[in-house]
């Protein structure tokens, strides 16, 4: 049970989602609105779902677990007359009609109610991303101050995110206890990262340990949650690769296969109506696949979160406009080059799979080089650390050391360390206002491991000659962190690897000469009458748009963790790559058969 009286059995601590920032509040609110309208549609009021109701507890939103259930129902009902409607236009009959709109209905309500859980379990999973750096927040600050309570405090001001806010609130109410709420906390996130337990329980009894086996204890508490962290995602790799490849085979490859054996079923009287292809190929496949994607997803049980970027940044343009105007602008080109090379009915489908795709990029593109420059920064960080903590344990003030520091560094980081020795020359500032003032050296890169560098160097400005050891022990846990996050992403590139290239290359590849293979044989002879070649093609084509969508987000999503930004910038250059390769692979097997 959590402090507040809540299980914590199924959707992980139920504690303050933090959706903070304006931006924030008001997409809350525009989901609060649509979700309103859509419970308003079934008459009936849906069985209670403890699971819902806790998920909805852990992400603190404005909304009731029956709200959200009518609202799942709704959507259902939405989804069902928008599919029969256009099926019974287009087949004419309504049993087929009924029968599709209660199937795609009934799949549009499942995920409707799955949502909030998998949303509070993204939520949990890019969490505990961040739980080694808390930990070494706290083990820093008990190398210096060996209380508890202080490192608890230390590990809420230099952390961010849900672990730090829990944590915050869990000393919150410890204060005047004689606890540093280190224990409820860890009783409340154990279940999901039982590393955390071990860990925190090291660091708080190093507050009591003679200074020898206080060493000890702290340096096992990083190597516990650094193990912890590796085994936990080793054991996710090796869990996923069967589902994924899985996924490839009967979301890509096998229908793929098919799309050539249409054309040939009226060799044996079967007719294939033009619906049945769009139903199955830009209906239930993309629905099978987000499903799918969705669930291996909800599996990750840790994610190294990317560094969020908000459009608040002053080096992301404020202009909205040039995206769609050169997705446009780009639509409008392929258009015109597609129908010069291609038959006319390619440029319905590459077209706009260009345009959007150009939109993504140019939208999210300011945002991934701002991510660049912080991961550039937060390279260069343990080799910083162990030039000053170097010279800050030999007795040197830490002020002069970030200067050596500078001399030596040729990287991005260095830049930042020249920028806080400069404001420290020019303006007299602090070390910490150096680096996290309003003008700081880090005021424009948004980095919460970089912050908490600063902070680590501000005490140590104060401490003194003491803190060196402390500055070095950081360094070479960074360096430790990056390895382990190197190693997970090498454990999961198989799989990444091969669903980014199918998205991207592959996919659209076979689609493309696949459907060119289908228009031959169909030329041959009158094989089928109900689907047309170009009919198939459009039908094929947004299937192929839609997979390098969904496998990049998925691609994404198990390899960093679900981010706006930088899925909407990946997935932007997969939908541009994608359509070019459509119609390469259109060509280029014409000129081949």
């Amino acid at each position: 049970m959590t402090p507040d009286g809540r299980s914590a059995e199924a959707d992980g601590p139920s504690r303050t989602l933090g959706l903070t920032g304006a931006n924030g509040r008001s997409e809350s609110s525009r989901i609060v609105v649509v979700v309103e309208a859509l419970a308003s549609i079934p008459a009936w009021t849906p069985d209670p779902d403890p699971k819902i109701s806790r998920a909805l507890a852990f992400l603190d939103g404005d909304l009731d677990a029956e709200t959200v259930l009518r609202a799942g129902d709704g959507a259902g009902v939405v989804a069902a007359v928008a599919v029969a409607l256009p099926v019974i236009a287009l087949v004419g009959v309504p049993s087929v009609a009924i029968a599709a709109g209660l199937l795609v209905g009934t799949a549009v309500t499942a995920v409707a109610r799955y949502s909030p859980r998998v949303l509070a379990t993204a939520s949990r999973t890019r969490a505990l991303g961040t739980a080694p750096e808390l930990v070494s927040s706290a083990v820093l600050r008990m190398r210096l101050t060996p209380t508890p309570e202080t490192a608890a405090a230390f590990a809420v001001d230099t952390g961010g995110g849900r672990l730090a806010r829990s944590l915050a609130e869990h000393a919150r109410q410890a204060r005047g206890t004689g606890r540093s709420g280190l224990s409820s906390f860890v009783d409340e996130w154990a279940e999901w990262f039982p590393a955390l337990r071990r860990a925190l329980t090291l660091v708080e009894s190093a507050g009591s340990a003679p200074p020898e086996e206080r060493e000890r204890a702290l340096d096992a508490a990083l190597d516990v949650t650094l193990d912890g962290t590796r085994e936990t995602m080793a054991e996710f790799a090796a869990s996923v690769q069967g589902p994924a490849t899985a996924l490839y085979a009967f979301g890509v490859l096998l229908p793929l296969a098919l799309v050539a054996l249409l054309p040939t079923a009226g060799t044996v009287g079967v007719e294939v109506p033009l619906a049945a292809v769009v139903l199955g190929y830009d209906v239930l496949l993309p629905v099978a696949l987000v499903a799918a994607s969705v669930w291996l997803l909800a599996r990750r049980p840790v994610a190294f979160p990317p560094t969020q970027i908000s459009r608040a940044h002053p080096a992301v343009p404020d202009r909205r406009w040039p995206a769609p105007v050169l997705g446009c602008a780009a639509a409008a080109g392929a258009w015109l080059l597609v129908g010069r090379v291609a038959a006319p009915w390619t440029a319905l489908v590459t077209a706009p799979t260009a345009g959007l795709g150009v939109s993504l990029v140019v939208a999210y593109r300011p945002m991934t080089a701002v991510r660049d420059r912080v991961e550039a920064v937060e390279e260069g960080l343990p080799d910083a650390l162990y030039l000053v903590g170097r010279e800050v344990g030999r007795g040197r003030a830490v002020e002069a050391a970030l200067d050596d520091a500078v001399e030596l560094l040729e990287s991005a980081t260095g830049d930042v360390l020249a920028d806080a020795a400069r404001q420290q020359r020019q303006v007299r500032a602090g070390v910490r206002e150096s680096f996290l003032g309003e003008h700081g050296a880090l005021a424009t890169v948004p980095s919460k491991r970089a912050r908490s560098t600063a902070e680590l160097l501000a005490v140590a400005a104060s401490e003194g000659q003491p803190a060196g050891p402390a500055i070095v022990a950081m360094a070479d846990h960074l360096d430790d962190l990056r390895g382990v996050e190197r190693e997970i992403r090498r454990d999961l590139e198989r799989v990444t690897s091969t669903l980014a290239n199918t998205a991207a290359v592959f996919g659209p590849l076979v689609g493309g000469a696949t459907i060119t293979l289908a228009e031959q044989m169909s030329s041959d002879g009158p094989l089928t009458a109900a689907v047309s070649p170009a009919a198939l093609g459009i039908a094929v084509g947004i299937y192929v748009a839609a997979l390098a969508a969904i496998l990049t987000v998925l691609a994404t999503g198990l390899e960093r963790g679900l981010d706006r930004s930088l899925v909407g910038y990946r997935v932007g250059r997969a939908l541009c790559l994608a359509s070019a390769v459509f119609v390469a692979g259109l060509v280029g097997t014409g000129w081949l058969v």
